[in-house]
């Protein structure tokens, strides 16, 4: 039996996981004020209950009581116990789980991503020795060369190199059946139908390793140096490799900057890594595929900006209008989008090596705000000057402009529309309502991640706020869950040691655990006892306590904690009204004489 994952690992990977990120892979979320708003996947219902709080990093259902952290939404979503989710979870932030001896030995066959992992970095590694010892290398050191690379910025992104011939990759890593298994199953051998014959799917081919946010390369993208079509091979969609959802670069402008203020989509390897080579290390590429709403919510999620950077040809007009569509379901507000168009026949790679870096991004600066270009693409062929061309307009933009989530981006865009075709906002609403938006790559993709529950989870209904029958001793917990910075002034968990049952020995766990670590937060504290029994009180007393504002919370703790700390002086006098019951009080010893009246005098001042 594989051992328990350490707290440690669970407090910091909660730390590192963003729940709105988390949640918005499987459930479209709306801004709602300081947290986000959805339709509850664990019940039916058709007005949005189901809440997400950034700054405490939970969600909460006003509907069905459904409340937790990262973990417990992924548990109860996707269906998994808590080990799986807790991987689920590393793999998305970068970390790997901790696993104790036992686990290790278990068999490859139940571990089957780590195989994979191992043959890919294998062959990167293999890639980068062909480049530098490999006899006919010379060609592509000197294509890197000249396209200005030096070897420190060939390193960083571990370019190589995969030689003529069709079994190098095989003969060099094939060392057993189930090594030709992973060749296989990661897409770098390819198996002929006819006769079951292995190859190499990358032969005489500059290669781009892609990796993941951790680091590991998962495929691999390859350049070829003749007339051979396609120019670009990609590595095919494997278990650890999905291309509409990496963007190739990422990792490594993440490594550049800590803070990274804007990214800019490019549409090949070498783009980015010349960028990056010219001291712009924030560029990034989609992986043979249009950019979609996945690859965008990415970027948003490390940065406020992306300026999509194209050539300025009918293709790159082409690609800039599938990543305009893309974009509007991720523009909520405070994100910002640009369009650069480049001079014909330049790309990014050969324009910052005659620029310049200074003059590149003074260019970038200039780019199109994501409205100008909206309108100026769909005004192009359209007669402004007349009442049939501003009516195609609003018809044109208005399902468009409906795709951008609630909010005031989109109702400045709403009102420049308005201010170009001179239709009332009803009017154009009414447009958006008649007209399907389009079908953007991005919301037809087969790749996305978003899905449902087959079935709904069964939960309790809650009752109403007023027919909540609180349980003190919950209710303490619920409100130490949900603003743990309360305990500093709370008594500690001896003074308790007079409750009895589960819900009286969380609070003293919680208490004690609370004052050893008084930084927790509310998703750190639920982590703590996900994979505990007490798991269904935890739910229970979040319930009880949820609907508590900030501001009243301290005083409904500290009355509660007196209330159960008085739980002892009522115990205690009853126990001695009991013994007075068959005794007179002349018979009581003069230390229960004592106890009596301190336990009266202290019941009478409180």
């Amino acid at each position: 039996m594989a051992g328990r994952i350490p707290q440690a690992f669970i407090d910091d990977l909660l730390e590192r996981v963003d729940i709105v990120e988390v949640i918005e892979r499987r459930l479209p979320l709306k801004k709602s004020g300081r947290n986000y708003s959805a339709r509850c996947p664990f019940h039916d219902e058709k007005t949005p209950s189901f809440s997400v709080s950034p700054d405490k990093q939970f969600y909460y259902c006003f509907g069905c009581g459904a409340g937790g952290n990262a973990v417990g939404f992924v548990m109860d979503f996707d269906r998994v116990d808590f080990p799986i989710a807790v991987e689920n979870l590393a793999t998305l932030v970068g970390l790997s789980v901790p696993r104790a001896e036992s686990d290790r030995r278990r068999p490859e066959t139940e571990r089957p991503q780590r195989g994979l992992y191992e043959i890919l970095e294998s062959a990167a590694r293999f890639f980068r020795e062909q480049l530098r010892h490999h006899p006919q290398a010379t060609r592509a050191v000197d294509y890197l060369k000249g396209r200005g690379l030096t070897g420190e910025i060939a390193r960083d992104f571990g370019i190589g190199y995969a030689p003529p011939g069709w079994d190098n990759l095989l003969q060099a890593l094939a060392k057993d059946e189930r090594d030709r298994q992973l060749l296989i199953d990661s897409g770098m051998v390819i198996v002929k139908e006819e006769d079951g014959r292995m190859y190499d799917r990358f032969r005489d081919r500059i290669m781009f390793p892609i990796v993941d946010n951790r680091g590991r390369v998962i495929a691999f993208g390859g350049r070829v140096l003749t007339d051979e079509k396609p120019k670009y091979l990609h590595s095919p969609e494997t278990a650890v490799f999905h291309k509409g959802k990496e963007l190739y670069g990422l990792y490594q402008a993440r490594r550049a900057q800590r803070q990274l203020q804007k990214l800019i989509v490019v549409e090949g390897y070498m783009d980015v890594v010349a960028l990056a080579q010219f001291g712009i290390p924030y560029a990034v590429a989609t992986l043979g595929t249009a950019t979609s709403t996945e690859h965008l919510k990415k970027v948003f999620r490390h940065c406020p900006e992306v300026i999509f950077c194209f050539d300025g040809d009918r293709a790159g007009r082409q690609a800039a209008r599938r990543a305009l569509e893309a974009a509007l379901p991720a523009m909520e507000n405070g994100r910002q989008a640009r369009f650069l168009f480049l001079p014909e026949g330049e790309d990014p790679d050969s324009l910052v090596r005659k620029l310049g870096t200074a003059a590149f991004e003074q260019l970038l600066s200039g780019g199109q705000p994501l409205a100008d270009y909206l309108f100026g693409a769909l005004t192009e062929e359209l007669d402004m000057d007349s009442l049939e061309g501003r009516a195609r307009l609003g018809t044109l933009a208005a399902p468009l402009i409906g795709l951008i989530p609630e909010g005031i981006y989109k109702s400045l865009i709403f009102d420049a529309l308005s201010d170009r075709t001179g239709l009332s906002s009803q009017r154009l609403t009414n447009l958006i309502q008649q007209t399907p938006p389009p079908t953007a790559t991005a919301n037809s993709s087969s790749n996305t991640t978003t899905t449902q529950p087959q079935r709904p989870v069964q939960r309790r209904p809650l009752p109403p706020r007023a027919e909540i029958i609180r349980n003190p001793t919950l209710y303490a917990i619920g409100l130490l869950l949900l603003h743990p910075r309360l305990a500093r002034n709370a008594p500690g968990a001896d003074k308790f040691g007079h409750l009895h049952g589960e819900p009286a020995q969380l609070l003293r766990d919680l208490l004690e655990l609370l004052h050893k670590r008084p930084e927790s937060n509310t998703h750190m504290l639920l982590g703590h006892w996900y994979d505990a029994p007490w798991r269904a009180l935890i739910t229970e007393a979040i319930d009880q306590a949820f609907y508590v504002p900030d501001t009243g919370a301290g005083e409904e703790l500290n009355e509660t904690l007196t209330h159960l700390r008085h739980d002892r002086i009522r115990g205690e006098l009853d126990d001695l009204v009991d013994k007075l019951k068959g005794a007179n009080y002349a018979d009581l010893s003069a230390s229960e004489k004592q106890q009596l009246h301190q336990l009266l005098s202290q019941k009478h001042s409180k």
